[in-house]
Parts: C-alpha cells; structure tokens; sequence
C-alpha cells in the first residue's frame, strides 16, 4: 500500500495548521550532537518543510526527502528563498541521496510510516560515520481536556484514526528496533497557540481528517467548532504539546 497518498490535497491545511518544533529543541542539537552552520542535513518525509524550515534558519544544507508531490511542490515554494534548501523527490527506503553525504538525519511526525529496517538501512547508507539521527514527533499531552476532546471527535468521526502520531508511544518497541536500544531521549514544551482558522486547519491536516464531501463531513465540522468555542478565550485555544526526540548513532 502506497502510503504517501494519504497527503494528497492536505499540503494547503499542513503549512497553516501544523506546528513547527521546539526552539529549545533544535539548540540541543546544535549544543549537544555536534550540528553547526556547515552541516548537511538530511529531512525524511519532510512535507511542506516545517522541521527543513528550521535547520535552514540556522545555515545549514538541507536536503528535504519527500515523495508526496503536492507536499514536496508546497515546500518549493515555502522555501524558495534559502540558498541551501534542497528538494529531492525519494522515501525513507530510497532516498536517492549519495552514500556517506550525510552529517545528521531527521525525521518529523513521519518514522510511523517508514518500514523500519528499510530506512535504518538507508540511514547507514547516506549517513557519515560520524552521523546521528533524530526521529521528532509534536506530542500532545494527554492530559490536557483538549486534546482529550479532539481524541474522542477523531475517533468518532475518522476511520482512519488510529491515536496521535499514528499511534506511537514514548519508548515504542519501533524507535527501540531502530536503535537498537541505544539513544537518547529529550523533550521540550511546546505549547501550541490557534485561532479558530488554524485550529481547524490543524485537524484538517491530518492523514486519518475527513475532507470536504466526505460522509458525516459537516457534522465532523460542527464537532471541531465546537471544541474551539468551548475552550478558546480571547479567540485562542492552547493545545498541551511537547516536540519529543529519540538521537542515535546506528553503530
């Protein structure tokens, strides 16, 4: 199963809805798994390039890997002005980057689609001796009312929802596989802030949303409108969240 299609029309409602990561986050890199200016990274399933986005700011390489047109298109144009932004059309099993070109490889709110042992092969193909990867996810925290509220609205009305970050868990059995055990794990708050236009484009964004013309659509719309006016004020809701990473070397 082609599982690139599930982006297709979703690009417009990714680039206002979805978040970018942890400033702090991306200072741990830099601070602690040898990233500077003069890196070249490599982005799998990098989408409309919110984490490429990042990394470009700070003026390193950026190859963002990503096979779905309409995603990969959007990056194109989000990240037209930065010199060293490279889009290249290839999956986390086939990338078609060079062998041993790569310092550093990330991967954001994307592993739970990649077959593991096909991209940690690749990895080791494009990856320095030296290199690191770093799998990224935004994960809400469940414990806020929110994101307990959506949970029930997606489960209610999308088939295809299987639970958040495509039902990955902190520690999941597939970051373990991957690493073989062996990374580090941080986490820092990133608090999300949407008006009702974002907050709706941030459900729509999903791969498991309903869309337009779907069945139960306009109910599943209602639903979502009505979670913003129950926990907005001033026209702003906040969604508990946290940007997660799992670092590791694959030797």
């Amino acid at each position: 199963m082609d599982t690139t299609k599930n982006f297709d029309g979703y690009a417009k409602d990714y680039t206002v809805g979805r978040p970018s990561y942890a400033a702090e986050l991306i200072d741990y890199l830099f601070n602690n798994c040898n990233l500077n200016a003069e890196s070249v990274i490599a982005d799998i399933g990098s989408g409309t390039g919110k984490l490429s986005r990042q990394f470009l700011e700070r003026g390193c390489r950026v190859y963002a890997v990503e096979p779905n047109n309409d995603m990969r298109h959007t990056s194109e144009i989000e990240l037209a002005d930065y010199e060293r932004f490279y889009s290249v059309l290839g999956d986390a099993e086939n990338t078609t980057l060079e062998d041993d070109s790569v310092d550093f490889i990330t991967t954001a709110q994307a592993f739970h689609w990649f077959n593991g042992s096909q991209f940690r092969r690749e990895c080791k193909r494009i990856l320095k001796s030296s290199g690191l990867v770093a799998l990224i996810w935004n994960v809400r925290d469940m414990t806020d009312l929110l994101n307990q509220d959506l949970y029930n609205i997606y489960s209610k009305y999308c088939p295809r929802f299987k639970g958040f970050s495509g039902g990955i868990k902190k520690d999941d059995q597939r970051i373990k596989d991957f690493f073989n055990d062996h990374y580090t794990y941080v986490s820092f708050d990133n608090p999300l802030y949407f008006d009702r236009e974002k907050f709706i484009a941030r459900s729509l964004s999903g791969s498991y949303s309903l869309k337009e013309g779907d069945r139960d659509f306009n109910e599943y719309m209602d639903a979502i409108n009505e979670s913003f006016d129950k926990y907005s004020k001033d026209g702003i809701v906040v969604l508990a969240n946290c940007s997660d990473a799992y670092i590791g070397d694959l030797y």
